[in-house]
Protein backbone atom coordinates (compact mmCIF):
# COMPACT_ATOMS: atom_id res chain seq x y z
CA UNK A 1 0.00 0.00 0.00
CA UNK A 2 3.05 2.28 0.05
CA UNK A 3 2.79 4.93 -2.62
CA UNK A 4 4.87 8.00 -3.42
CA UNK A 5 3.42 10.69 -5.65
CA UNK A 6 5.53 13.63 -6.81
CA UNK A 7 4.16 16.97 -7.93
CA UNK A 8 5.31 20.51 -8.63
CA UNK A 9 7.38 19.96 -11.74
CA UNK A 10 7.09 22.05 -14.85
CA UNK A 11 8.78 24.65 -17.00
CA UNK A 12 10.85 27.32 -15.29
CA UNK A 13 13.12 30.13 -16.51
CA UNK A 14 16.87 29.95 -15.88
CA UNK A 15 17.64 31.42 -12.47
CA UNK A 16 14.16 30.65 -11.24
CA UNK A 17 12.94 28.47 -8.41
CA UNK A 18 10.71 25.45 -8.07
CA UNK A 19 9.38 23.47 -5.14
CA UNK A 20 8.65 19.79 -5.58
CA UNK A 21 6.43 17.77 -3.28
CA UNK A 22 6.28 14.06 -2.56
CA UNK A 23 3.15 12.83 -0.83
CA UNK A 24 3.58 9.49 0.91
CA UNK A 25 0.86 7.03 1.78
CA UNK A 26 1.12 3.72 3.57
CA UNK A 27 4.00 4.85 5.78
CA UNK A 28 4.81 7.73 8.11
CA UNK A 29 7.73 10.03 7.39
CA UNK A 30 8.46 10.27 11.10
CA UNK A 31 9.75 6.69 10.96
CA UNK A 32 11.63 6.40 7.65
CA UNK A 33 14.19 8.26 5.59
CA UNK A 34 13.35 9.77 2.21
CA UNK A 35 15.49 10.69 -0.75
CA UNK A 36 15.36 12.70 -3.96
CA UNK A 37 16.97 11.48 -7.17
CA UNK A 38 16.98 12.83 -10.68
CA UNK A 39 17.53 11.35 -14.12
CA UNK A 40 18.22 13.28 -17.30
CA UNK A 41 17.80 11.81 -20.79
CA UNK A 42 20.72 9.54 -21.63
CA UNK A 43 22.15 9.70 -18.12
CA UNK A 44 22.03 7.48 -15.07
CA UNK A 45 19.91 8.29 -12.08
CA UNK A 46 21.77 10.38 -9.52
CA UNK A 47 21.24 11.18 -5.87
CA UNK A 48 20.26 14.75 -5.07
CA UNK A 49 19.59 14.74 -1.35
CA UNK A 50 17.71 13.04 1.43
CA UNK A 51 16.22 13.52 4.85
CA UNK A 52 16.24 11.02 7.69
CA UNK A 53 13.30 10.14 9.89
CA UNK A 54 14.68 12.58 12.48
CA UNK A 55 15.11 15.42 10.00
CA UNK A 56 18.85 15.16 9.33
CA UNK A 57 19.59 16.10 5.71
CA UNK A 58 22.25 14.77 3.36
CA UNK A 59 23.18 16.29 0.00
CA UNK A 60 25.24 15.34 -2.99
CA UNK A 61 28.36 17.48 -3.31
CA UNK A 62 26.82 18.88 -6.49
CA UNK A 63 23.73 20.13 -4.65
CA UNK A 64 24.80 22.21 -1.69
CA UNK A 65 22.42 23.68 0.82
CA UNK A 66 21.15 27.03 -0.39
CA UNK A 67 20.41 25.97 -3.94
CA UNK A 68 18.74 22.62 -3.25
CA UNK A 69 17.06 22.03 0.09
CA UNK A 70 15.23 18.94 1.32
CA UNK A 71 12.61 19.29 4.02
CA UNK A 72 9.51 17.52 5.24
CA UNK A 73 6.25 18.01 7.05
CA UNK A 74 5.46 14.97 9.17
CA UNK A 75 1.93 16.17 9.85
CA UNK A 76 1.21 16.22 6.12
CA UNK A 77 3.35 13.14 5.43
CA UNK A 78 5.05 15.07 2.65
CA UNK A 79 8.68 15.64 1.72
CA UNK A 80 9.82 18.65 -0.32
CA UNK A 81 12.67 19.63 -2.59
CA UNK A 82 13.22 23.38 -2.89
CA UNK A 83 15.32 24.26 -5.93
CA UNK A 84 16.78 27.72 -6.48
CA UNK A 85 19.02 29.28 -9.14
CA UNK A 86 17.99 26.65 -11.64
CA UNK A 87 19.87 26.20 -14.89
CA UNK A 88 19.35 24.11 -18.02
CA UNK A 89 21.65 21.45 -16.56
CA UNK A 90 19.01 20.82 -13.89
CA UNK A 91 16.52 19.61 -16.46
CA UNK A 92 15.56 16.06 -15.48
CA UNK A 93 12.88 13.86 -14.07
CA UNK A 94 12.95 14.20 -10.29
CA UNK A 95 12.06 11.06 -8.38
CA UNK A 96 11.07 10.58 -4.76
CA UNK A 97 12.26 7.47 -2.94
CA UNK A 98 11.54 5.84 0.41
CA UNK A 99 14.17 4.07 2.49
CA UNK A 100 13.77 0.80 4.35
CA UNK A 101 15.18 2.42 7.48
CA UNK A 102 15.64 5.82 9.12
CA UNK A 103 18.70 6.83 7.07
CA UNK A 104 18.87 9.03 3.99
CA UNK A 105 22.39 8.78 2.57
CA UNK A 106 23.30 8.18 -1.05
CA UNK A 107 24.15 4.52 -0.41
CA UNK A 108 21.13 3.89 1.76
CA UNK A 109 18.68 1.18 0.75
CA UNK A 110 15.70 2.70 -1.01
CA UNK A 111 12.86 0.29 -1.60
CA UNK A 112 9.97 2.52 -2.67
CA UNK A 113 9.99 4.75 -5.73
CA UNK A 114 7.66 7.29 -7.22
CA UNK A 115 7.07 7.85 -10.92
CA UNK A 116 8.83 11.21 -10.87
CA UNK A 117 7.94 14.70 -12.01
CA UNK A 118 9.53 16.46 -14.96
CA UNK A 119 11.49 19.67 -14.45
CA UNK A 120 12.50 21.64 -17.52
CA UNK A 121 14.65 24.77 -17.28
CA UNK A 122 14.72 26.92 -20.39
CA UNK A 123 14.15 30.48 -21.53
Amino acid sequence: QVQLVESGGGLVQPGGSLRLSCAASGRTLSRYGMGWFRQAPGKEREFVGGISSTGFTTYSSDFVKGRFTVSKDNAKNTVYLQMNSLGPEDTARYICAGASNWRASKINEYVYWGQGTQVTVSS
